[in-house]
């Protein structure tokens, strides 16, 4: 058994380790727009677009490139998720999956599967799916949430083919079959895929809840998958890092309905809206504590309205109320279910504890249970909003797992090293994590039996083949790169855009207005400056002043070698003035000359 080193102490150590997985070369040709090398023998290529090296964006493709059939081969699309921005995308909403590679082959696609409803694996649908138009599987719950989302976005939705646990389908050459798993929101699907190649698994968000009595089920049908053998398998690697398992959410239910039952006042409860368990939860400990429920928050109404449609969530008649209903029982037998779990600017429990929701004010002697965990990059968003509801008085049940009012959906080192025993692999691939995510699950795969060399460690754009003598990573990449939702705006904000916000909000903006006499060339008027972020004007004459003297020796200077050509003088000036204002200032704001001629 290959043995690897917990630490990388440089980047040279971390390229070195990444060659142990796969035969793969640290620097691989950008190919996509290129012919590449054909040969007459069929290859099953794995191509992640996204969700390997971050978390969020979830989308892959499973290709069957075949030479010799008249199509070429075959193509399905597992996923379509969006990844919520980071700190240094300014301005940006969502980031969604760059698709080029699916419209070039457009013509092989058969058919896009959905694993299940959460945003990161369904959210970029309404801005990819019309680029592409292909038929579209998933359980039924998710088909239900996939139409309101589709509807909101005033696109037609296409007719939404149903999987149920334990029917195949067929697209192309390929037979799947989904499977059921347990996650924080029902019609979890894994998919077994019976490929020309062999048998392939495709288990995205899942963990084990070994108190659940269906979960006895799976753990046969695993083990009979396994049996019959497994050709290659992708795994979900979001806990790869994390000893243990996931707790039960059973677990979940007794200490909420315990904190429910003993509270003295009003009961607020915060969650993902997307998690019907817990909800149910929560009305299933209003019922038998004769409480009464009210849903804030426009995400939570409609899954919940969702959910009761299909059976889903189940409530005693006359439990549900609408809010406006509240002021009707006492405060002990109210229980408001709200969105702002993740600190969200305008959700419903945010406002609450600012003192800026309309109809709700926390005050002394109301319980609020946290039931999520933090989505990284909301930490500090969360950390204000509880910050606020103390402020007001209010008893908080926060911390996840350790306050055991949250469980994660997605397995632990313990389940994770059970589920490549059970499914006994030829090859893996670790996908949805981070990268170290990826490289500690590759490790956990060699430790519980996979070969070192067939196990692929690998980020978005690069592509894995396999033949008939196995597999390996080939030299050729895909564009995977992000595409950036701001607004109504798809794509059309770029790196350079990004860095012109990054340098605002950095050191902020300095505007120089030249007015130029059309005849002669010369400066009519002092010129004008804006300083917006860099330094308050009035505070610093003597900067503003110099910077005059300064603008209009550059002025001078420039228009007596290149008279008229302002595109040139303003360049230059743009260089010159931003190295005079960091000697002063170390700073460098934007600089933008403006030259008006008159």
């Amino acid at each position: 058994m290959y043995s690897i080193s917990n630490e990388f102490k440089s980047k040279e150590d971390l390229s070195q380790k990444r060659q142990s997985f796969g035969d793969k070369s640290t620097k691989r040709e950008f190919r996509s727009d290129q012919k590449q090398e054909r040969s007459n023998e069929p290859k099953l290529k794995f191509i992640p677009l996204g969700g390997l090296g971050e978390i969020g964006k979830n989308m892959s493709v499973i290709e069957y490139d075949d030479p010799n059939s008249s199509s070429h081969g075959d193509i399905i699309i597992i996923d379509c998720g969006l990844m919520f921005p980071g700190g240094e995308m300014l301005g940006i909403d969502f980031v969604i999956p760059n698709i080029e590679y699916l419209e070039k082959n457009k013509h092989k696609i058969r058919g896009m599967i959905i694993t299940h409803g959460h945003e990161d694996h369904v959210g970029a649908i309404p801005y990819i799916w019309p680029r592409l138009s292909v038929p579209i599987y998933t359980g039924k719950l998710t088909a239900a949430m996939l139409e309101a989302r589709l509807k909101e976005f005033s696109i037609a939705a296409p007719k939404i083919n149903i999987l149920n646990p334990g029917e195949a389908i067929q697209l192309g050459v390929f037979k799947i079959k989904p499977l059921p798993l347990s996650h924080t929101i029902p019609d979890e699907l894994g998919l077994i895929i019976e490929t020309p190649l062999g048998r392939i698994a495709y288990l995205a968000d899942f963990r084990f809840d070994r108190e659940d009595p269906k979960e006895k089920q799976l753990f046969i049908d695993l083990e009979r998958i396994g049996n019959e053998g497994v050709y290659c398998l992708f795994m979900d690697s979001t806990n790869a890092e994390r000893e243990g398992q996931a707790i039960s959410e059973v677990k979940i239910k007794d200490t909420i309905e315990t904190i429910i039952a003993k509270a003295k006042g009003r009961v607020i409860v915060t969650s993902f809206a997307s998690a019907l368990p817990r909800i149910q939860s929560v009305i299933d400990a209003a019922a038998k504590t004769n409480k009464k429920v009210a849903v804030f928050g426009r995400s939570m109404e409609n899954a919940i309205d969702i959910a009761k449609r299909l059976n889903y969530i189940k409530a005693p008649h006359g439990l549900l109320i609408a809010t406006k209903q509240l002021d009707h029982f006492p405060k002990n037998e109210q229980i408001m279910l709200c969105t702002g779990s993740q600190g969200e600017e305008y959700a419903a429990l945010v406002r609450m504890a600012a003192g800026e929701h309309k109809q709700i004010k926390i005050e002394p002697g109301d319980t609020v249970i946290v039931s999520a965990s933090a989505v990284p990059g909301n930490e500090r968003s969360i950390a204000r909003t509880i910050d606020n509801l103390f402020r007001e008085g209010a008893e908080v049940i926060y911390g996840g797992e350790a306050a055991e009012v949250h469980s994660t959906g997605h397995a632990k080192r313990e389940d994770l090293r059970l589920m490549l025993k059970l499914l006994r692999p030829k090859h893996f691939i670790p996908i949805h994590g981070e990268f170290r995510m990826l490289v500690r699950h590759a490790q956990l795969a060699s430790e519980t039996g996979v070969e070192t060399g067939n196990i692929y460690v690998i980020e978005n754009g690069e592509i894995v083949e396999f033949n008939k003598e196995g597999g390996k990573i080939s030299k050729y990449k895909v564009s995977s790169g992000y595409i950036l939702v701001d607004g109504l705006g798809v794509g059309d904000v770029g790196n350079i855009v990004l860095r012109d916000r990054q340098a605002m909000a950095k050191d902020g903006i300095f505007v120089v207005i030249l007015t130029v006499d059309h005849q002669t060339g010369k400066i009519v008027t002092s010129p004008d400056i804006i300083s917006r972020g860099f330094v308050y004007m009035r505070a610093r004459e003597d900067l503003i002043f110099k910077a005059r003297q300064e603008i209009r020796k550059m002025f001078s200077h420039h228009s007596e070698k290149n008279p008229a050509d302002w595109e040139y003088i303003k360049r230059e000036m743009r260089d010159e003035l931003g190295d005079f204002l960091y000697k002063e200032t170390q700073r460098r704001p934007m600089v933008i000359p403006v030259i008006i001629e008159v």
